[in-house]
């Protein structure tokens, strides 16, 4: 798989930092009580908004990945 070379500039670099040590501390937390308040409501099977919850905390999880990389 060929790897892709990214060229920042120091103000894009602080920027990205900046977006993953939000992702890290504030995104993850607020979608992990999304998560923990969905679950109190009981059945996990035909609950929208867990369901809503597991995937925008996957799609975190992504962009912190992809964040990591670069």
């Amino acid at each position: 798989m060929d790897q892709k070379k990214n060229i920042l500039t120091y103000e894009g670099l602080k920027k990205l930092e900046a977006e993953l040590e939000h992702l890290k501390v504030v995104r993850r937390k607020e979608v992990s009580q999304k998560i923990k308040v969905a679950r109190e409501q009981g059945d996990l099977s035909e609950n929208a908004e867990y369901d809503a919850a597991k995937d925008e905390q996957r799609d975190i999880e992504s962009r912190i990945e992809e964040l990591d990389k670069i």
